[in-house]
């Protein structure tokens, strides 16, 4: 392998940040340049971060980094779900019947940071921030950027990364080579938003809720999430249409907005000191899917992470799935041994239908968190699943599969956990359930997987 190759990589973020420290780890001279400022030193806007989830697929990605432990200092474990009903009834639903499985509540601000300063500490790497991509010459690998002061900039390489989100430059410069590249792309946005708020520390720096849980508000056509951070505060999620008596765009003043919590989240109106000037500081995001292919283009240029597969954040796998693909790649480049035309190649193809997979399955969480999670035959099904679970170690539900079997790609998980779910369902829909023997289940799930 050349080790001394030169990697340009556009976008800063989680994804692209753990690739150039693998990539500096690996010997290459490792360039990146970011559109933002330095996180680390111009506080950004806030409002829009959503606290991810960090579950084995991203901590394999990260222990192959050699800093898992480290990482997981930052992080809340959470064991499960706390569903909170209108008349204010908690019910907890664990994630999984075995011991110790469990994801984690991250800021993504705080691990962004950590991840910039992993990489700094290596010679073979530079950080360009404010540096913003006008294009790629895909055919010889130069990258156009302007700076801060408006100076042009223009990058020569051996191979150019795109991790630059879902907005990408890159991506940008592949689509407009369509004729040549027969690119395909698709952009499918919810007809929901998201507006953040936040729960603050109760007076003593605790809790006011169970910080081992993700909270959820199920309301049917929309919902309210809460997960923990390091400082006993909460963010919260607000998941509401844009239209519509619960939609954002409705709910356009304080009175409107007070009415609504009391009706529909009143257990939370003593943890909202200032929720009314939140609600309206804070912006709405949008909710989208992103679909494209190629992802590689004249074995100089290849995108990952949200540039490549931007999904919705209700698996908790945007960025688990986008540290995958820093992990696979990185195995590819070791299998072949720098050969980039090869390893980019080898790469999509292994990687557009795990990530068509797991963002059709995080539109099919979001009706699942909003709707079903108080439905009696979505509680039926998981108290089979519990019981499973608890009983036969091979036996994973299909959130397990997705969450904790994290060599299992996406793809080969939403086929089984489909399967599984139709057959469960079926059986829940029975008025003798609860008599079926749970060995008599057992086996005819196993039957499912030859």
């Amino acid at each position: 392998m050349a080790k001394k190759e030169k990697i340009l990589i556009v976008g800063a973020g989680l994804c692209g940040s753990l690739l150039a420290i693998r990539m500096a780890q690996r010997g290459y001279e490792v360039e990146v340049h970011e559109q933002l400022p330095d996180m680390r030193k111009t506080p950004l806007a806030g409002g829009r971060s959503i606290n991810l989830a960090l579950s084995d697929r991203g901590l394999k990605a990260i222990k192959s980094a050699g800093f898992k432990e480290e990482i997981l200092e930052e992080c809340i474990g959470m064991e499960g779900r706390m569903i909170h009903g209108v008349d204010g009834e908690e019910r907890f639903s664990k994630y999984s019947g075995r011991k110790g499985e469990k994801i984690n509540s991250v800021s993504r601000t705080g691990l962004n940071i950590t991840l910039l300063d992993k990489a700094d500490e290596f010679d073979n790497v530079i950080i360009h921030f404010n540096s913003k991509c006008q294009g790629i010459d895909l055919d010889n690998a130069i990258g156009s950027f302007i700076d801060a002061n408006g100076t042009k900039i223009e990058v020569k390489a051996d191979v150019i990364l795109g991790t630059d989100g879902a907005g990408s430059a890159v991506r940008k410069s592949m689509m407009a080579r369509t004729p040549e590249l027969l690119f395909n792309f698709s952009q499918n946005f919810l007809r929901s938003g998201y507006k953040e708020l936040e729960i603050p520390a109760a007076e003593d720096g605790g809790y006011r809720l169970d910080k081992n849980a993700l909270h959820i508000w199920p309301r049917g056509k929309f919902m309210m999430i809460a997960l923990p951070n390091l400082d006993g505060s909460f963010t919260v999620t607000m998941f509401h249409s844009y239209e519509g008596k619960s939609g954002f765009n409705t709910l356009d003043t304080e009175e409107k907005v007070m009415a609504f919590f009391k009706k529909f989240y009143p257990d939370t109106l003593q943890h909202f000191p200032n929720l009314t000037e939140e609600y309206f500081n804070n912006p709405v995001g949008m909710l989208g899917t992103i679909k494209c292919y190629p992802w590689q283009a004249f074995g100089k240029t290849l995108i990952m992470g949200d540039a490549a597969h931007a999904i919705v954040p209700f698996y908790g796998q945007g960025m688990n799935a986008s540290f995958e693909d820093v992990r696979i790649f990185d195995e590819m480049v070791e299998e072949y041994n720098g050969d980039w035309e090869t390893i980019f190649k080898v790469f999509q193809d292994e990687r557009v239908n795990n990530a068509n997979a797991i963002a059709d399955l995080a539109v099919d969480n979001f009706y699942e968190m909003q709707d079903k999670v108080a439905d009696e035959s979505f509680i039926r099904k998981r108290k089979i699943e519990m019981q499973l679970e608890q009983t036969y170690p091979d036996y994973y539900s299909k959130y397990s599969l997705v969450t904790f079997q994290e060599d299992l790609p996406y793809k080969q998980a939403m086929l089984l956990g489909r399967a599984q779910d139709n057959l469960l369902l079926e059986i829940c829909s029975k008025p003798d359930w609860e008599n079926i023997p749970l060995d008599k289940i057992y086996m005819q799930i196993k039957a499912l997987q030859v």
